[in-house]
């Protein structure tokens, strides 16, 4: 019986023979070592699982906190308080003082009679007049121009024409004054083509600039669903290109305000004649009145410009704000 017992007890012993180690201790083959390597199976995707929505969550963050930098700026915060009231300001500042020096100033008959009878006013609105006359001149002869310039079929004429626009920069304002006046004669006929031909090269420049910069194939994809030429024109082409066209007519306007005070010569009026006018009689009030004018004018021109530039310009990056063609026809 005992015989029996021993040898129902010997398979017992030797179920794990693997549990005995070399120093002679037996250890139990639990359940540890295989429900390991189970836990170990059904944890990596449940892990892996956590990590990954740790990481989506976390590329969410971070495209929240880049999405309003990201975004393109909007009008009222391109437009900040120190641009919109600085340079008022110091105009403000600058007519003021002007009218009290010269309340306190001693005119003498000459310059008294050149400042009265609203000869000032007439003056400043004749030469507002002929800065916007020049400069709708100019936008009617340039734009147009340099649409035309970027096409296939004239670019081969397009540095021959830009050659021609750049003679009236390269020219002498009072030289090109002279001789309009001596084909058409005195008056403000000549005196606006004067001023406009003095403008026309940097709307033109910027013109084709700007259209030859467009992405051809943006261009290419407005054909291809089925836009007609003159509408990839005036919808895709002059849109991109705004930008660098309201930049020249920015700057073909303050030089219409000064190349107009060249108007007194011709017969066009203006501040012109007053500046004209200190400098002859030798009356510094009417000289220092008329320069003022004209250059809160031209700075006011040039305010009102930059506002409208930043208004209408298309949004879009920030590479689309720089021209390429600045210092083209410096």
């Amino acid at each position: 019986m005992a015989r029996r017992n021993e040898g129902e007890h010997e398979p017992r012993l030797t179920l794990h023979p693997e549990s005995e180690h070399a120093d002679g201790h037996e250890h139990k083959a639990g359940p540890t070592p295989r429900n390991a390597g189970r836990h170990k199976a059904r944890c990596t995707p449940r892990d892996e699982g956590k990590r990954k929505a740790t990481s989506a969550r976390h590329d969410a963050g971070a495209a929240e906190q880049e999405a309003p930098s990201s975004r393109p700026d909007q009008p009222a915060r391109r437009l900040s308080w120190q641009r919109l009231t600085v340079l008022p300001a110091f105009l403000v500042a600058l007519l003021l003082g002007t009218w009290l020096w010269f309340r306190q100033a001693d005119l003498d008959p000459v310059s008294a009679d050149a400042l009265s009878g609203g000869r000032v006013s007439r003056a400043l609105w004749q030469h507002v007049r002929l800065t916007a006359l020049s400069a709708l001149l100019v936008l009617a002869v340039a734009i147009p121009l340099g649409v035309l310039l970027t096409r296939r079929a004239f670019l081969r004429v397009t540095p021959a024409a830009m050659t021609v626009a750049g003679l009236g920069r390269a020219t002498p304002a009072i030289g090109l004054l002279a001789l309009l006046v001596i084909a058409l004669g005195s008056g403000t006929r000549a005196v606006l083509i004067g001023i406009a031909v003095y403008a026309v090269l940097p709307v033109l420049a910027h013109t084709v600039a700007g259209l030859r910069a467009n992405d051809p194939t943006l261009l290419e994809a407005a054909r291809g669903i089925g836009m007609s030429p003159l509408a990839v024109l005036t919808r895709v082409e002059l849109p991109l290109a705004a930008p660098l066209i309201l930049a020249g007519v920015r700057t073909a306007l303050v030089l219409n305000v000064g190349t107009a005070t060249l108007a007194a010569f011709g017969g066009g009026g203006g501040l012109g004649v007053l500046i004209t006018t200190g400098i002859a009689d030798h009356r510094m009030p009417v000289l220092v009145l008329g320069s003022v004018l004209t250059l809160a004018l031209a700075l006011l021109i040039d305010w009102l410009a930059s506002l409208a530039e930043t208004l209408l310009r298309p949004r879009g990056p920030d590479s689309m704000q720089r021209s390429p063609c600045k210092g083209l026809f410096a």
